[in-house]
Parts: C-alpha cells; sequence; structure tokens
C-alpha cells in the first residue's frame, strides 16, 4: 500500500510543552484550558461547530520518534499490545482527544479538558455526538481495574527518547 500523506489543518496550544506530567486523557486535565488554531484556510469549516458542547480532535503526536508494537502503558505495569492502548508510540502517531468547546473566536476554538502538548498538528476536528459515539455493553479490557488511576496518572515521559 502507498504512504498517506496528511496536511495540518491547525496548531493545537496548552500549557504543557514536554510530555512528562502531561495528563494522559481529557477526564485527567478538567479544568485545564488549551486553544485550537485553526489555519485561515480552513476556517470556514468552522461554520455551525459553536452549537456543540465537546469536539473530537485528531492530532499527529509530532514528538514521537519510536514505534513499539508491545507497550507498557501508564495505568499498568505489564506489557500489552500497542493496539490494546492508547500509547502515543504507534505506527502512526495519532492522538485523539475529546474536549469541552466553550466558544469559537475567528478561527480560534476555545476548549477545556487538554491533554495534548502545545504545538501539537491539528489533522481533523469531529463534532461529539453522544447518539453516535456512545455505546453499550462495553468491555475494558485489561484497563477494567485500572481507570481509576486515571486523575492521578500523568505522562511519565517513557515515549519519548
Amino acid at each position: 500500500m502507498n504512504s498517506i500523506i496528511y496536511k495540518p489543518i491547525g496548531v493545537i496550544h496548552s500549557p504543557y510543552t514536554k510530555p512528562k506530567g502531561t495528563p494522559i486523557q481529557p477526564p485527567a486535565a478538567e479544568g485545564v484550558s488549551g486553544t485550537v488554531e485553526v489555519f485561515s484556510e480552513f476556517a470556514e469549516g468552522l461554520n455551525d461547530l459553536e452549537g456543540f458542547s465537546h469536539i473530537i480532535l485528531l492530532c499527529h503526536f509530532h514528538l514521537i520518534k519510536e514505534t513499539k508494537l508491545l507497550v507498557t502503558p501508564y495505568m499498568d505495569t505489564q506489557t500489552h499490545g500497542v493496539f490494546a492502548t492508547r500509547a502515543p508510540g504507534r505506527p502512526n502517531p495519532i492522538g485523539l482527544s475529546i474536549v469541552h468547546l466553550t466558544r469559537i473566536e475567528n478561527n480560534i476554538l476555545h476548549i477545556n479538558g487538554i491533554d495534548i502538548i502545545d504545538g501539537t498538528p491539528l489533522l481533523d476536528i469531529k463534532p461529539f455526538v453522544p447518539a453516535f459515539d456512545e455505546r453499550n455493553n462495553i468491555k475494558t479490557g485489561w484497563l477494567s481495574d485500572k481507570t481509576h488511576r486515571l486523575p492521578n496518572t500523568s505522562d511519565d515521559g517513557r515515549f519519548i527518547k
């Protein structure tokens, strides 16, 4: 298969300047504000987004230099396949965060619950719609007895060498 090339549509701004200490998921970043700068040539695509309380940000983990198929994720001491985790060191280092959209000013999205490093390239934005995105009868595999650790878990630098 041929390579796929994506062009960033913007850049994410947050108080986090390095991976270490960054929350590992948006619920652990409650109250942390940031902005998303959408490049001017894509600003028209923001029309009608202000009606949504939450958005999904897809981004490129630009600081990841190494891919591992077996990883020890933040909330465990056991090794798991990378596709059974949300670890950033993946074959395609794409991140996903569901954040609270507080307001839009021109091409700047003001958000809350940011768990992304400042300067991260933005690949796409999608509205979060519970009827589309929530599921019943969910199984969370190896994480089922570990999610209580989320509020006290942050990036410890293990995926950046």
